[in-house]
């Protein structure tokens, strides 16, 4: 699958300011940061940890590149160190950043003269919610698999005509059944780019469905969370 080609540079650790923490479900929160004149592409990611501990997680960015503030969604993982340091953090206290780093980005081309289908699983909504933020008049459709309904990260920030939410665990979202399942009663379009960020195992079962329905290759970019 391709890597979209960008002026990435990683840039060296330093110490940033948290501004705030807000929960969106019981799991997961957004952590909002100081910008001071951090530049990044709206798709790529940041390393963060707390000052002192060798422990770092690449985090994508969730807030649109002219926000006033860094954003990253987290996903509290009961025996991961990192985020549930994180999950802890108050306004005032100090992170170690690094970055930005990555190639899930959009080249100008496409942005103004294409149409995007984006799946995501989890907080693997992350770079999209950062992407469709970042430019306005993206043509798009989001699909979002999850298990519950209540873990539909900000949904609302979404129009309704472009947002598909997919619930496997129960009837609340707008399809009854993973993403997967989505995509097999639902044609995919191979004229369409594809982005996926999420699970592996999200990602490996799509891009089978992708090549089944004849989407060639370089249509379909790729993120792996986990």
């Amino acid at each position: 699958m391709e890597k979209t080609p960008d002026h990435t540079t990683l840039t060296r650790q330093h110490t940033i300011k948290v501004l705030g923490n807000e929960a969106l479900s019981a799991s997961a929160f957004v952590l909002s940061l100081e910008r001071e004149d951090f530049a990044f592409r709206a798709g790529q990611c940041v390393l963060l940890g707390l000052p002192g501990k060798q422990e770092m997680r690449e985090y994508s960015i969730y807030s649109p590149v002219d926000s006033d503030r860094i954003e990253v969604l987290v996903k509290t993982v009961e025996d991961g160190r990192v985020s549930r340091q994180l999950g802890r953090c108050r306004p005032g206290d100090a992170l170690i950043i690094e970055g930005p780093i990555g190639y899930f980005t959009l080249r100008d081309a496409d942005i103004q003269n294409r149409s995007f289908t984006m799946i995501a699983t989890g907080t693997g909504i992350a770079p999209f919610h950062c992407m469709t933020q970042s430019y306005p008049g993206l043509d798009y459709r989001l699909l979002h698999g999850v298990r519950v309904a209540d873990d539909a990260y900000a949904h609302e920030k979404f129009p309704e005509a472009r947002y598909v939410l997919c619930t496997s665990q129960d009837e609340k979202g707008a399809y009854h059944g993973r993403v997967t399942a989505y995509l097999r009663d639902h044609a995919p379009d191979p004229e369409q780019l594809f982005l996926l960020c999420g699970n592996v195992k999200m990602i490996d079962d799509v891009c089978d469905l992708l090549d089944a329905a004849g989407v060639p290759t370089d249509n379909v970019r790729t993120e792996v969370y986990f």
